[in-house]
C-alpha cells in the first residue's frame, strides 16, 4: 500500500513541544475549512493552516494552497495525522511579540464583560483582550491580577479563543500584530494598522481596538 505523502511544516516552539508531548490518540475536529482547520489537543485548540489563512500562534503552518476535507485527526508519535496523512514539522517560526520601550496609556480592562462576548470562533471582546494583553508584553509590563481574572474566565469562550488568549498571555501573536507593535510611533504604523484591520471579520478590529486601549497614542 502506498504511505499518503507527509506535509511540511513550520510551527511556533511551545506548539511544536506541545505536540510532541501529547498522548496518541484520536483528536476531535473543531472546525475545518479550506484555509485552516482546528482540533481539539487536550482541551486547546491546534491549527493546521494552509498559506492564504491567516497565521495564528497555536497553528502548524503549510504551503498548501486549499487544505484536504479531512474526516478524521490523531496524533501518533507526536505528530498529527490528518485522515492517515502526516503533517511533519520542520521548522520553527516566531510569534513573540517584539519587546520596545512602549508608553502605557494606564486604562484598565473590563475582563469579566469582555472574554466571550461576541460571535463565532473568536468572539470580539476575546481579541479586544488579546490586543490588550499584546501591548502590555510588548511594552515588558506585566498583568499579573488581570491575568489571573482571564484565567478564571476562560470557561466563557471557545477552544480556539481561549487558546488565543493563552497564546496572548504569553505573547504569542499574530505577525500582523507584532508588525503593528513593532511600528508603533513609526510612520509605519498606519500601514501596519490598516494590515491588522484585514485580519478575519472582525478580529483585525478588536485586536487593534485592545492595543490602542493599551498603548498611549
Amino acid at each position: 500500500m502506498t504511505q499518503p505523502r507527509p506535509v511540511p511544516a513550520s510551527a511556533p516552539r511551545r506548539v511544536a513541544a506541545r505536540l510532541r508531548a501529547a498522548p496518541d490518540g484520536a483528536r476531535r475536529v473543531l472546525h475545518a475549512g479550506p484555509d485552516a482547520l482546528y482540533v481539539d489537543l487536550d482541551g486547546r485548540a491546534l491549527g493546521v493552516v494552509g498559506r492564504h489563512a491567516w497565521q495564528v500562534p497555536c497553528a502548524l503552518r503549510t504551503r498548501l494552497d486549499v487544505l484536504p476535507d479531512v474526516c478524521r485527526a490523531e496524533v501518533i508519535g507526536g505528530v498529527v495525522h490528518l485522515d492517515g496523512r502526516p503533517v511533519i514539522v520542520g521548522r520553527v517560526v516566531r510569534t513573540e511579540v517584539p519587546v520596545r520601550p512602549l508608553h502605557l496609556a494606564g486604562t484598565t480592562l473590563d475582563a469579566a464583560a469582555l472574554v466571550g462576548s461576541g460571535d463565532g470562533l473568536t468572539p470580539y471582546g476575546d481579541d479586544v483582550v488579546c490586543g490588550y494583553l499584546a501591548a502590555h508584553r510588548a511594552a515588558g509590563r506585566a498583568t499579573t491580577n488581570l491575568d489571573a481574572e482571564v484565567t478564571r474566565l476562560l470557561h466563557r469562550t471557545t477552544v480556539l479563543s481561549a487558546t488565543l488568549i493563552e497564546c496572548a498571555l504569553r505573547g504569542e501573536v499574530l505577525p500582523e500584530v507584532a508588525d503593528l507593535l513593532a511600528a508603533w510611533g513609526t510612520p509605519a504604523a498606519p500601514a501596519a494598522e490598516a494590515a491588522l484591520l484585514r485580519v478575519g471579520s472582525s478580529s483585525g478590529a478588536g485586536l487593534l481596538e485592545g492595543a490602542r486601549m493599551a498603548l498611549a497614542a
